[in-house]
This record gives C-alpha cells, sequence and structure tokens, in this order.
C-alpha cells in the first residue's frame, strides 16, 4: 500500500496498529467526527487480527435469536470467568458481555455480516459468530475494515514505526515519534490509542515472564513484539498478569510457518486422537485443558481426526489442504495407514463417537458441545498437531474506558490502549472467539473514549 500521502503533522488522534482495534477504533472516532491517522508498522493492515479463523463470540445477538439460539450476557460471563481461572478482570468482562451484541449490529453497518454461528471450547451454546460464507473471520473482518476506513477518510501509513510517546509538562500524552522511509517525524494529536497487539512473537518478552515456553513455536505474525507495551513502560505504565501466556492447543508446527488450525474445527465436530488412534480429552474443554492432555501424551503432538461433513462446515479447511496439511483416506482404515496409527482402535474410536454424537452424552470424556454430525461420510481427514504459543493475555493495564494506568493506578491522560495489548479481560486463559470480540468491542470504546476526550479539549 503506497503512503501517497503526507503525514500531516497535528490529528485529533493517533492509531498504533491496523488490527480489528486500530481499525475499529478509527472508524468510531471518525464517526464520531475525529480526524484521524493509523500507523502501522508492517507493510499491510491486519495485524495478528487477519490470521483468526474461528469467529467473534457475542451473547444476546441477533443472529442468535435468528437461529433460535437463546442465549444471555449472564452466562457468557460466567463461562470466560471460569475458563480464565476467576483472574479476569471483572468490570472489564461486564463491559465486555454487556457490549459485545451491539458490536456485531454495529460491524453489519459497515458490510461486516456475521451471520453464521459456531461453538468453541469453555461455552456452552454457539456465539461464535462469523460470515455466512464460513471464511476465517479475521481476514474477512480486517479486509473489509481496512476498505470502510478509507472510505471514511483516515489516513492510514504502513510501514510506519512509533518510537516514542511524547507527553507535555503535565505528563499528558500529545503526541508520538514515527520512523518512515522518509526519516523521523513528531506528530501531535489530543489522544494517543496503542492498538499494537501482543508479544506472542517476542522471544525476549516471553523469555522474561515464561523462560519454559521460550522454545514453543508461534502462530503470531513476526510483527507482534510487544512494541506497545514497551512504549507504554517507558512513559510508567503499569503491566499487569504479564506471565499469562496462552498456548493454543492445535497448530502444524512442522513446516517452517506456523498455522493455526481454528477451534472452529472442532466446534463442527473434529476428534483429537494419539498415536494409538485413540481419543484421550474432551477437545472442547479450554486452550489450557486440551493444550496440557497433548502436551502430557508425550507423542509428537496428536492428530485432527474429521469427515468430509465437518469439512463443508469449516472452511478454512480448504486453505489447510491447499497448503498441504491435510491427509486423506478414502475410508478410515486407509486414513489410519495414511498417518501410521491402529486402524482397529480409530475405527473403533469413530464408532465409539458416533454413537456419542447420536445419544447426545460422551460417556468417556463428558464433551457436551461441537457435536451436530456423526463422522460417517467419507473421505476422512487428518491434520497433525502440535500446541504452539497463541496469545498473551497480560499487557498494559487500563480501566473499562481503555485509558492507561501508570504504576499507582492514576490515568495517564491521553493515552488509551485496547486489544491485546492491554491486560485483565481474560484472566490466565482465553476462550476462542473472545479475542476478535475484544477488538471490536473496546476498539469501539476506545473511539468513542477518545472523541469524548477531544471534545473536552478543544
Amino acid at each position: 500500500m503506497p503512503n501517497n500521502k503526507e503525514l500531516k503533522n497535528k490529528y485529533d488522534a493517533i492509531i498504533v496498529g491496523s488490527g480489528g482495534t486500530g481499525l475499529t477504533a478509527a472508524l468510531q472516532a471518525r464517526e464520531l467526527g475525529l480526524n484521524v491517522v493509523i500507523l502501522e508498522k508492517n507493510g499491510k493492515t491486519g495485524g495478528n487480527t487477519s490470521r483468526a479463523s474461528s469467529g467473534m463470540n457475542a451473547s444476546e445477538s441477533l443472529v442468535q435469536l435468528d437461529e433460535g439460539i437463546i442465549d444471555n450476557n449472564r452466562d457468557f460471563y460466567e463461562e470466560t470467568l471460569k475458563g480464565g481461572g476467576l483472574l479476569n478482570d471483572r468490570a472489564m468482562l461486564k463491559y465486555f458481555v454487556n457490549h459485545s451484541a451491539i458490536a456485531i449490529s454495529w460491524l453489519m453497518k459497515y458490510g461486516v455480516r456475521l451471520t453464521d454461528l459456531t461453538i468453541t471450547g469453555g461455552m456452552s451454546v454457539k456465539r461464535a459468530h462469523r460470515p455466512g460464507s464460513m471464511e476465517p473471520v479475521g481476514f474477512y473482518l480486517t479486509s473489509r475494515l481496512t476498505n470502510q476506513v478509507k472510505k471514511a477518510g483516515v489516513d492510514i501509513f504502513t510501514g510506519a514505526k512509533v518510537t516514542k510517546l511524547l507527553q507535555d509538562k503535565n505528563g499528558n500524552v500529545n503526541g508520538v515519534e514515527v520512523e518512515t522511509d522518509k526519516g523521523v517525524k513528531t506528530i501531535k494529536a489530543k489522544a494517543v490509542l496503542l492498538a499494537t497487539g501482543g508479544f506472542g512473537a517476542s522471544k525476549e518478552i516471553i523469555k522474561k515472564y515464561r523462560p519454559d515456553l521460550v522454545d514453543y513455536k508461534t502462530t503470531n505474525q513476526p510483527g507482534a513484539t510487544g512494541d506497545g507495551i514497551k512504549l507504554a513502560k517507558e512513559i510508567g505504565a503499569q503491566l499487569m498478569q504479564m506471565n499469562f501466556i496462552q498456548v493454543h492447543p492445535t497448530a502444524d508446527t512442522d513446516n517452517p510457518h506456523v498455522y493455526l488450525i481454528g477451534e472452529g474445527l472442532r466446534g463442527e465436530g473434529a476428534i483429537l486422537v494419539n498415536k494409538a488412534g485413540k481419543r484421550f480429552v474432551n477437545e472442547l474443554n479450554t486452550r489450557k485443558i486440551v493444550s496440557s492432555a497433548i502436551t502430557g501424551l508425550n507423542e509428537d503432538g496428536a492428530y485432527l481426526v474429521f469427515d468430509s461433513g465437518v469439512r463443508a462446515h469449516f472452511a478454512a479447511v480448504e486453505f489447510y489442504d491447499h497448503i498441504g496439511l491435510v491427509k486423506e483416506g478414502s475410508t478410515l482404515a486407509d486414513l489410519a495407514k495414511e498417518i501410521d496409527v491402529d486402524p482397529k482402535n480409530l475405527a473403533a474410536t469413530v464408532d465409539e463417537w458416533n454413537k456419542a454424537v447420536e445419544n447426545h452424552k460422551d460417556k468417556e470424556f463428558g464433551r457436551t458441545t461441537g457435536m451436530d454430525r456423526e463422522l460417517n461420510r467419507g473421505p476422512y481427514y487428518a491434520i497433525h498437531i502440535h500446541p504452539a504459543i497463541h496469545y498473551t493475555m497480560g499487557g498494559i493495564h487500563i480501566n473499562t474506558e481503555t485509558q492507561v494506568l501508570d504504576t499507582n493506578g492514576n490515568v495517564i491522560k491521553g493515552l488509551y490502549a485496547a486489544g491485546e495489548v492491554s491486560g485483565g479481560l481474560h484472566g490466565n486463559n482465553r476462550i476462542g472467539g473472545n479475542s476478535v470480540a475484544e477488538t471490536v468491542i473496546f476498539g469501539r470504546q476506545a473511539g468513542i473514549q477518545m472523541a469524548k476526550y477531544a471534545r473536552e479539549h478543544k
């Protein structure tokens, strides 16, 4: 994306980062009349959000009601709290849940239509909203929002790395220093939002907080190096829960590029088997539990097994197949041979699973969700998976208004943070589908709060 425009010296709001959070905040702030610029260090927009594949969680949405699903915010709150080991920031979680359905409706206004539903681990009903085409939610969301942001007249500069936050004599943030191919430039603004994502690709930060995970591969894009966290820390922002790093149970790590195999695949009915061809866990338990179960096998990962019926309901499989991650067998016996597991065991496992689906009762592992269809339509498929670093729950301490707090718990005026760069919402384990929701819900909140602040400081 060539930056034909000139960077101005002054804007109402500067947004650092162009993933789901930055794009949403820009659109919301622009809607409220602010002159906004997005600064993105990578060569294109989308950040880590563009890699998200399962969906965007929301409760009490109109889409759920259209599908006859009666959900309530209280359950969404309680299940997310339980999933996070009761370590979530309760006020943030309450705001998140209560603003989830409106976020889905707000996106519709901009042609981002998440009208299909699936389920993710730790949830009791279908809350993960995704495009009707069932394509991966992240790229669908960020590509459409990028177009809408440009249409709304927001300047986006790629290859623009923010190196410093500027403050006035009272300590209020009032601009940034940014490096582009034209050199270093100072830009002033009434408000600055850090929407820079997490640190899942930073060996340096991971080594500091979680040396036990330093050798794990990561599903993150290479730019997820914790830049916003460093910028905020330099001016005295408080960091929280930095040791809470999520390992995603199902990633293909056999290639130089690590590919996340979306949780929605299990949500649509895939099962996990070990080398013996047997199930070993409730596949839709929380990510923490499923990852530990796979690691505990000590067998070089595990296999996701599914059939043509499941494949038809999870479009990302076409991409996984296209890049060579999917093994295929016209029968289960063929598939067992292909992935070198015991054919008798695999047949018995699938048979047992199909009975569990039919009776809505998984006696073996107590799975209650992602049981909409039996695995009985050939050809059959398998993907070899390992756990990989996926998400960093900790980050900058913010309040429900996305204002950044310093180490004494005071607001650093003019500075906002939202999305994965912030900490607290997810506790010690993030529920699948909650990160895309966080980018939109708190991205909108950041846009609203920056507009409010700019109006007060004319």
